[in-house]
């Protein structure tokens, strides 16, 4: 005898806030969030995906994933808190974001979203340096309270367990590793004035700022210009630097100013995408780079790849997939860093395996974080937001099914 079963009415779409350095024009950051929202609406095809940003007009511009992008800084605060209290969780990063002049800023709005009930959850965000008392103190006390932290690397994690953060720490790795390319056509080259039938080299330089705080302008450009210089000779090859924001450009023109063969260098001057930027990579023989993303997208793309560790987060991702990395960016280190290139550009043929291997390593911890916050939206979805915001407590201490393979992995 058939039954008439009457469906359950579907639960109302999640609202999910992303908050993190969005909207800046930093080609890493926005990969960053590509990947994250497309871990989301994976998850959750029909949530409304709702992402504070530095620059509303940029992200709706550039992000099409994005359902709602709100301004959060320079604008008055009550939108933003009322906008805070409308969701049903929050996730901050991914992304290094949690360094001096900046945590305390975002950890304003966590601590508002628990205010208001809302769970929070980290998503392999990047830590330091830390040293402003202000700064260790806002991530001291609001980290604790997110629902769950997964932190990007291991130095983020040393960085956090110093200034006294409690609870547990799950490492994994950038979410830029699970970025799609997009081409980068024949005609996109011609435009840049790049040979088609030449060696190509990557270059990436960055401005000295909080996160590289200890670089000497004029000395690292010296030091980038003998690097580049030898590059060309060495290999009969054209240098391409690759901007990934906009103070790059002039860095970039301060290396090839210091260059004895400048014509054989190029700086990308065209504004794309992320995808494209990574898709640039085809066309490369090899990478030397200070930018975190500019070395995540050549290890990607198999190419052998020198970083330039101007700080912990690119030191750790070179010990990760095993490239050589020297400690700091100094002329004194020029004779050291040109055998490097040199006896890295000999041994990559033996190398490549291994760098790949490693590369799907960390890209399978990347998705981890993507698993993670769905066991929490899982979570979410169990019940009304109130019965859930009740029992937090204890879904964050009694593992499910969900919990159970994460852990499966780690082992």
């Amino acid at each position: 005898m058939a039954i008439n079963q009457h469906p359950s009415p579907a639960p109302p779409d999640l609202r999910i806030g992303l908050l993190g350095s969005y909207g800046g024009c930093n080609i890493g950051d926005e990969a960053i969030l590509m990947c994250v929202l497309s871990c989301l609406r994976a998850h959750r095809p029909h949530a409304r995906l709702v992402v504070f940003s530095r620059n509303a007009d940029h992200t709706r511009s550039h992000q099409p994933a994005a359902d709602e992008v709100i301004d959060w800084e320079g604008v008055p605060q009550k939108p933003v808190l009322d906008a805070l209290g409308g969701l049903d969780l929050l996730v901050l990063g991914g992304g290094g974001i949690l360094y001096d002049g900046e945590a305390r800023r975002y950890l304003r709005l966590v601590k508002a979203a628990h205010e208001r009930g809302v769970p929070t959850f980290a998503y392999a965000v990047g830590a330091g340096p830390l040293r402003e008392a202000d700064d260790r103190e806002a991530v001291r006390t609001v980290l604790p309270e997110m629902t769950e932290v997964v932190v990007r690397d291991e130095e983020s994690r040393l960085v956090l367990e110093e200034i006294g953060v409690e609870g547990e720490l799950a490492v994994t790795a950038d979410p830029a590793l699970l970025l799609a390319p997009e081409p980068f056509t024949e005609q996109m080259m011609r435009l840049e004035g790049l040979p088609l039938d030449a060696r190509l080299v990557g270059m990436s330089v960055r401005e000295p700022g909080r996160a590289a705080e200890k670089l000497d302008e004029d000395d690292y450009h010296a030091l980038l210009a003998d690097v580049a210089d030898f590059l060309a000779r060495r290999l009969d090859a054209h240098v391409v630097f690759v901007p990934m924001e906009r103070q790059d450009v002039r860095h970039a023109h301060g290396v090839l100013s210091r260059m004895s063969a400048p014509d054989l260098g190029r700086i990308l001057h065209n504004s794309y995408s992320p995808g494209q930027v990574l898709g640039f990579m085809s066309h490369l023989d090899m990478v030397v780079g200070m930018r975190l993303h500019v070395v995540i997208f050549a290890a990607l793309s198999g190419l052998p790849v020198l970083p330039l560790p101007y700080s912990g987060k690119v030191f750790d991702f070179a010990r990760r997939t095993g490239a050589p990395a020297l400690v700091g960016v100094a002329r004194e280190q020029a004779g050291l860093l040109l055998a490097e290139v040199d006896r890295l550009w000999d041994e990559f043929p033996h190398r490549q395996a291994n760098l790949n291997t490693r590369v799907q390593r960390l890209r399978a911890l990347a998705r981890e974080t993507c698993a993670r916050c769905g066991v929490l939206l899982d979570s979410i979805d169990g019940g009304p937001r109130e019965a859930w915001r009740a029992q937090s407590a204890d879904l964050i201490l009694t593992p499910g099914p969900g919990t159970a393979h994460l852990r499966d992995q780690e082992a």
